[in-house]
């Protein structure tokens, strides 16, 4: 109960309950048009998700000045690329959350002039590179703690015994010159990366979260710019995952990436 109380006390979880909500709309209006409900509910449901995009976008109002804040603590980060990478995100996201602001000052009336679609298109632009940049620093993670595993592992073979550790650094049974060299020999170094990858995120929960989130995220940009048509379905499930991984990092703080 006190988790929940803490998670409810934050703008970013109503946020994040209000996005859940409005790709769970989107979904379902898609679900719904699929098996030929009613224009009626269609559109019903089609106005919550309008209404809820809304309401978001003025819970998310001052957002960009935490996101400069963010990207002014990761410059002092003394990894080179995690350096590179967050600060770059969050400067994007800063920038994302400005286009925001100003969609939302034109959907709500306050600024009728405004030109919403190409203000939309400049927001998931800087969101599709903020993701981009998140993904980015993901794979370097993912890289960091693969080599890490893989030293152990081997550090333990050869403490067991030497003859075996060959095999495992070429990534396959024996040395280059033997019979089993080739494709078979290929498959195998393959076989044993995608094991040492999943043992990976396994062993490192933030981790993985953060990678289904990005990825899940990345699907939204992609069709709002026309780079990948998904449909309305997609996003709406993409959405949907994303925000229920978000609203669980925020109820298991422990569960979020760091830095």
């Amino acid at each position: 109960m006190d988790a929940w109380v803490r998670f409810s006390s934050q703008s970013q979880a109503r946020e994040r309950l209000c996005r859940a909500a409005q790709y769970a709309c989107s979904l379902l209006g898609h679900a719904l048009q699929k098996h030929g409900a009613s224009p009626e509910l269609q559109k019903q449901i089609r106005q919550l998700e309008g209404h809820l995009s809304l309401g978001r976008k003025l819970l998310r109002l001052g957002n960009s000045a935490d996101a400069l804040e963010s990207a002014k603590r990761a410059v002092h980060l003394s990894d080179v690329v995690l350096r590179f990478c967050i600060t770059v995100s969050h400067l994007n996201r800063a920038l994302y959350f400005a286009c925001d602001n100003v969609l939302w000052a034109g959907k709500s009336g306050l600024a009728p002039r405004v030109d919403q679609e190409k203000w939309a298109q400049r927001s998931f632009r800087y969101y599709l590179f903020s993701l981009i940049m998140n993904l980015s620093r993901d794979a370097y993670e993912i890289r960091l703690l693969m080599e890490q595993e893989s030293s152990a592992c081997i550090r333990r073979l050869k403490g067991s015994g030497g003859g075996v550790t060959g095999g495992i650094e070429t990534g396959g049974l024996g040395g280059p010159g033997t019979p089993e060299g080739g494709l078979p020999q290929l498959v195998l170094k393959l076989r044993l990366r995608v094991l040492l990858l999943a043992r990976v995120l396994r062993g490192h929960p933030p981790l993985l979260l953060d990678v289904v989130r990005n990825a899940c995220d990345l699907f939204i940009p992609l069709d709002k710019l026309g780079l990948w048509r998904c449909g309305p379905g997609i996003v709406g499930l993409c959405g949907l995952v994303s925000s229920i991984l978000s609203i669980l990092t925020l109820i298991c703080p422990w569960l979020r990436l760091k830095p």
